[in-house]
């Protein structure tokens, strides 16, 4: 009698081929929110609830911000190790939008400041645009990725930065710093499962 070892199912990659995985960039992506705008919204405005330093809110922010950006691009070059030359070519493009979109921002920031004598007005314009110009940005990766979630948190980050302004200086950080911290908070913790969710997908269809 001949017996047959039991065969081994191949490991299924947690991360398919040409998926950027955003879950350390969502988190990190968080914390800045939720506590560099969340630091500006009580210490600005006409009756603030903090007396802090001009320079800590926008250093709180940053020390969330560059890591995010930096695990994000990670992210991407790997995705773009295993994707098409179609594919990879739409991510460089991508890529140079975040540099048009905010070559863009600045200008309409400051021309518009300048031309109405108003520069406390970048006070609101460079945060809610910011966050405007991001969620643009994020929902065209989720089309071009067919990253619906991503897709999703990008028109989130759009609406609620455009929504922003029409409060307060320190109104506008705080929807930021709340409904933006959230929209990354739920990101980050739907991240894993619908890469589980692809992976699963993948090994079915390897199987075939």
């Amino acid at each position: 009698m001949t017996l047959n070892a039991p065969t081994t199912p191949a490991p299924v990659s947690a991360i398919p081929p040409g998926e950027v995985d955003s879950s350390a960039a969502y988190t990190s992506f968080t914390l800045a929110f939720i506590i560099g705008h969340g630091a500006a919204a009580l210490s600005k405005g006409t009756d603030p609830v903090l007396t802090l330093p001009v320079w800590l809110p926008l250093t709180l922010f940053f020390t969330g911000l560059v890591p995010g950006l930096v695990l994000n691009l990670r992210a991407v070059k790997r995705a773009q190790q295993g994707a098409s030359e179609s594919r990879r070519r739409a991510e460089k493009l991508l890529g140079t939008a975040w540099a048009t979109g905010f070559t863009a921002l600045f200008l309409a920031v400051t021309g518009l400041s300048t031309a109405t004598g108003q520069p406390e007005l970048q006070n609101v314009l460079w945060p809610a645009g910011s966050g405007l110009i991001v969620g643009l940005i994020n929902i065209a990766e989720g089309a071009v990725r067919r990253n619906t979630l991503h897709y999703n948190l990008g028109s989130w980050l759009a609406l609620i930065s455009a929504t922003s302004l029409f409060l307060n200086t320190a109104g506008v950080y705080a929807v930021l710093a709340i409904a933006g911290g959230a929209g990354y908070a739920v990101a980050a913790t739907r991240e894993p499962r619908r890469l589980a969710g692809l992976s699963i997908t993948a090994g079915i269809t390897a199987a075939r």
